[in-house]
């Protein structure tokens, strides 16, 4: 069964002069000739995004929209109508947000977040900023220390509230936040905590040992594109550990604590110095 607003994995049919037609079950679906990857021939198969043209026909691409139906994504607004406004998300084909999914009337030029959905009266893909109708914590599909997909929602007076994989809701508090954010960034964090009420805290980038690991790989690296030695210790500045490495100075002494023991790296009075052979 095809997907519209999503990838999906069809069978080429026949070729003609302006592009390939796909297997969608009781219909062909066309692929422009300027989407059809080289050498393509019938009964390959080919991963295409599902949509409808300006014309109303549901047609392929395998070019990467910047979301999918389900995704809550930042765009910028480029056309607006009494209708409602289109928002860029990176097809030929802009993406229709209908006046009555808009807090306000959207503006040329400015980001917005919204939720990728699919119009059950159209069959059309669509945006609506009303997100919250589709974020609930009253059955989490998360729990602490689970690696997921992050959104900046909006601001508190004590952290950001996040999309945790476009499903429920978490805070991020200020004193988690170790560079400058702003609503509708995107990037991977963990589960903190889960509270009484299923109130979720999270925080950005990998938890526990892993994230040492990592950590550990990137600062080796580091060292040795400067010639084995960096003028950071425990009694760096944390912004200035950040703005180097990209990461707390928590972060940064479990590292080079954990390098240490693993005689990788030597403490010096001024910084750090990695080992022979290391």
């Amino acid at each position: 069964m095809i997907r519209t607003g999503a990838y999906n994995l069809l069978k080429v049919k026949k070729e003609t002069d302006f592009g390939v037609f796909l297997d969608g079950g009781d219909q062909e679906i066309l692929l422009p000739k300027r989407y059809v990857p080289r050498g393509t021939k019938p009964g390959d198969e080919l991963e295409v995004f599902l949509y409808h043209d300006s014309e109303n026909r549901l047609i392929a691409t395998t070019d990467k929209p910047f979301g999918i139906v389900g995704d809550i994504v930042s765009l910028k607004a480029v056309s607006t109508t009494p209708q409602g406004a289109f928002l860029d998300w990176g097809l030929m084909k802009d993406l229709f947000v209908p006046k009555s999914q808009q807090y306000s009337t959207m503006v040329n030029g400015q980001e917005y977040l919204v939720r990728i959905y699919l119009d059950e009266l159209t069959g059309r893909v669509a945006a609506t900023e009303k997100i919250d109708q589709y974020l609930s914590n009253e059955e989490l599909t998360v729990k602490e220390k689970d690696v997921v997909d992050l959104v900046i929602y909006r601001r508190t007076d004590i952290g950001f509230v996040c999309i945790i994989n476009n499903l429920h809701t978490g805070i991020l508090h200020y004193s988690d936040q170790f560079k400058p954010m702003d609503i509708g960034d995107r990037f991977k964090g963990f589960v903190k905590a889960v509270k009484e009420g299923n109130k979720v805290d999270v925080v950005a980038g990998q938890s526990g040992y892993k994230k040492v690991e990592d950590e550990g790989e990137k600062i080796l690296r580091l060292l040795r594109e400067h010639d084995g030695y960096l003028p950071y210790h425990d009694k760096s500045d944390p912004e200035e550990i950040y703005a180097f490495f990209g990461m707390s100075k928590k972060t940064f002494k479990m590292t080079t604590g954990s390098l240490y023991k693993q005689q990788k790296i030597a403490f010096t009075k001024t910084g750090i110095q990695l080992v022979e052979g290391a």
